[in-house]
């Protein structure tokens, strides 16, 4: 599907996690926003999880996503193996734990290790025919070198706060639950309900597989869903192309905007400023 959907506000869903171990949760979660009339979600995928590549571990997997891409979702890639694999220092070590814990990939790699993995991930989802035109980091936790990589490997990357293209950005904090503690459990339901009446023209909705484990984590969604009604859902690939969807210049790049419709979006709530809690 190119070009998306024509009349916002917009819903952009994100799947994380996709991979072998997630793949039943993964399809039970895809089917369930579907039967909620999500008919477009981007779908996170992990390259090599556990080191093993999808195509040769699990080619039911490879075959379901190729589905859900000719129905209209999208791919993009998220990390290469999802674990934490440098040393950074503190204090950056401290806040790559909050991010993402275990699955904080590429804070503390050197450039050339964090651009081969971001290679070597885009190749095996190639293989499977699959052509990731977006990356989103594990946990959110990105590195200035990971940050200018992906500006010449991917049309589009995402953090916890702004959609990222070569061109503009999109301001819309992502609405993330965490749940590797007691503590991100008990309180990131109610501070992404709280968020959740802030967002502007784009509302992102991140799900977890793991959210799925959790009755207040589903609870929370079909409230984030039932505040979803009337917007349109669309994939982050089809928001590259809405030029008046809260879209600002990127740093260093002429203003391009449609009349009258990038102050008023930012004006009303996803510049707000009440920040989401990163997965970990």
């Amino acid at each position: 599907m190119t070009g998306g959907p024509e009349v916002g506000p917009w819903l952009a869903v994100a799947l994380h996690d996709v991979e072998p171990r997630t793949f039943a949760r993964s399809r039970e979660i895809r089917r369930w926003l579907e039967q909620r009339g999500i008919d477009q979600v981007t779908l996170l995928v992990i390259p090599a999880a556990d080191l093993h590549p999808i195509g040769a571990r699990a080619p039911d997997l490879a075959a379901w996503l190729r589905r859900r891409v000719a129905c209209g979702d999208a791919i993009a890639q998220h990390g290469l193996v999802h674990r934490a694999s440098g040393t950074p220092r503190w204090p950056r070590s401290a806040l790559a734990a909050w991010q993402g814990g275990a699955a904080a990939e590429f804070p503390g790699l050197p450039p050339e290790d964090a651009a081969r993995r971001v290679a070597a991930g885009r190749k095996l989802l190639h293989e499977i025919e699959l052509d990731p035109r977006g990356f989103v980091a594990p946990g959110y936790a990105y590195t200035r070198a990971l940050r200018g990589i992906l500006t010449q490997s991917h049309d589009w990357f995402a953090d916890i706060r702004t959609v990222r293209f070569h061109d503009a950005e999109i301001h819309a904090h992502a609405l993330c639950m965490g749940s590797s503690t007691k503590l991100k459990r008990a309180l990131s339901p109610p501070i992404i309900r709280a968020a959740a009446r802030t967002t502007g023209e784009v509302m992102r909705i991140d799900i977890h597989p793991a959210d799925f484990d959790q009755p207040g984590h589903i609870r929370t969604l079909e409230t984030l869903l039932t505040r979803a009604a009337g917007r349109t859902p669309i994939t982050y690939d089809n928001l590259s192309s809405k030029q008046g969807v809260g879209r600002r210049p990127a740093p260093g790049q002429a203003p391009h905007l449609s009349p009258g419709s990038i102050g008023h979006s930012q004006g009303s709530g996803a510049a707000a400023g009440v920040r989401s809690m990163p997965i970990g």
